[in-house]
């Protein structure tokens, strides 16, 4: 298992945990993506629509594929609190775990890439 912690809401370091979790998966390998800290900032719905570079999909299109790809994205409880985000909305599909998964993730991963 790779396992890709997405930390920030710059709009460049958006694709690549995405293209290399779903090129992970390709390969046979399980990937998981957690974000956290001001990663999150990204899934709130309408934020990722709005980032698209060069010949690339929209980040919403690069997060819808990974999803169907049956890749599971994780979003940190604890991150959800430090930005005093009570009631949030994130886009479908993602899961808000806590801080002690990023743990239990990084022991069981055969590689961690942080963004």
């Amino acid at each position: 298992m790779i396992l890709y912690v997405q930390t920030s809401d710059q709009p460049e370091r958006q694709y690549s945990p995405l293209v290399l979790a779903q090129t992970a998966r390709a390969m046979g390998v399980k990937p998981i993506l957690y974000y956290l800290g001001m990663g999150l900032k990204i899934l709130v719905p309408g934020a990722a629509e709005k980032i698209k570079l060069g010949n690339f999909p929209s980040v919403k299109e690069m997060i819808e594929k990974t999803q169907g790809m049956g890749i599971e994205v994780y979003v940190c409880e604890a991150s959800k609190q430090m930005l005093g985000w009570e009631k949030v909305d994130f886009i479908p599909g993602v899961k808000i775990v806590g801080a002690a998964t990023l743990n239990d993730l990084v022991l069981e991963a055969d590689g961690v890439v942080y963004f």
